[in-house]
């Protein structure tokens, strides 16, 4: 719950309409008003509070609102304020709409912050030092030699999704949420989809079409997994991970919340050996068939999770589209492309997915 007083909610709102502001009451809208020597207790979430104020010498009734957490995909706070935000701009562009006079937050010492007059937004981080680790699979795929760090690095990989998977929540709507994201959200598949030029001699929208109906079958196989639902990363791949000496790394860019899959980070990171090994050997073969096995087959090993087998085929559909495409990927060959989207089409088709098997599904 939110806790904030009289003294903090009157420098807000004089702060907000440039005048020393007269509060006369506050309380639940359609509820008792508190007294103004009263503390706000409890600013429940999605609970509307009238707030009658003097300014200027003209009184004035204000709601101050914030938004449920529970479903419908408002779970994380970035949720909550992307919505309030557009509110806060889009309600004074249409005709006889209530007003808004500004979209604001509660800081962490019970004050209030105003955003209204804020147009974009920004995340300041702490720079680290490091080498991106798909410069680690470059080198591999131009020398065709690997020694023994890589395969450190890639147990060590491996072994990092072991630990930050083995934290469970029960917050199931966070799963279904995820499963459902995966099919619409703008940065999963269907969201790659679109953004598929038309006219590609190599693929068309019969296939695209094929493959949406497939993952709506699958959402419907997955959400009824919700035991499953893990601490993840979101888009743990080769340009999200800094390798400083020897093992000592750090991850990048968390995606799309906390709680998921562990199938996302599994296939977002060993397909990455697939299409290095596809760009030098045309299939999956020499060394990084040697570091798809290790990551998986360890990680198997050791969270004994072989379940992950039956629900990482659309993750791997969707990663998948990300190799394949023309955009994030320009100057593939065709014949490479054609195969990955076999790769697609076929662990989409089959119940389990099987580490065996990976060049069946390419062909």
């Amino acid at each position: 719950m939110i806790r904030i007083d009289f003294e903090e909610m009157q420098k807000y709102l004089s702060s907000l309409f440039k005048d020393e502001v007269k509060i006369n009451y506050i309380g639940e809208l359609c509820k008792e008003k508190m007294r103004k020597e009263k503390k706000l207790k409890a600013f429940g979430y999605g609970i509307p509070y009238l707030i009658e104020i003097e300014v200027k010498g003209k009184k004035k009734s204000l709601v101050l609102e914030t938004l449920k957490k529970e479903g419908f995909g408002h779970e994380h706070f970035s949720d909550r304020a992307q919505i309030l935000i557009w509110q806060n701009s889009a309600f004074k562009k249409l005709q006889r709409h209530v007003r808004s006079y500004d979209v604001g937050a509660f800081t962490k010492d019970h004050k209030l912050k105003s955003l209204g007059d804020c147009i974009e937004y920004f995340i300041l981080m702490k720079k680290v030092e490091g080498n991106l680790y798909h410069f680690d699979l470059d080198r591999i795929k131009a020398t065709n030699s690997i020694d023994e760090l890589d395969i450190k690095r890639c147990l060590t990989l491996s072994d990092y999704l072991v630990k930050i998977h083995a934290k469970k929540s029960k917050e199931y709507s966070l799963y279904i949420r995820r499963i459902r994201e995966l099919l619409g959200h703008g940065e999963c598949i269907m969201g790659l989809i679109d953004s598929y030029p038309s006219g590609l001699p190599y693929v068309d929208e019969e296939f695209f079409k094929k493959i949406e109906k497939m993952c709506i079958e699958w959402r419907y196989v997955l959400k009824k997994k919700v035991h499953r639902l893990s601490q993840v990363h979101g888009d743990f791949h080769p340009w999200n991970v800094l390798f400083r000496k020897g093992l000592d790394f750090t991850v990048l860019d968390r995606s799309r919340g906390e709680w998921g899959e562990p199938a996302d980070d599994l296939s977002s990171m060993s397909i990455n050996y697939i299409f290095y090994s596809l760009q030098a050997h045309g299939k999956l073969g020499g060394h990084f068939e040697k570091l798809f096995m290790s990551f998986l087959n360890n990680y198997l090993d050791k969270t004994k999770d072989h379940e992950v087998l039956e629900v990482i085929q659309p993750f791997f559909a969707w990663r998948g589209l990300v190799i394949a495409s023309p955009i994030w990927y320009p100057n593939l060959p065709e014949d490479l492309r054609v195969k990955i989207f076999n790769f697609i089409n076929n662990v989409l088709s089959v119940e389990r997915f099987d580490l065996k098997e990976v060049n069946s599904y390419l062909s």
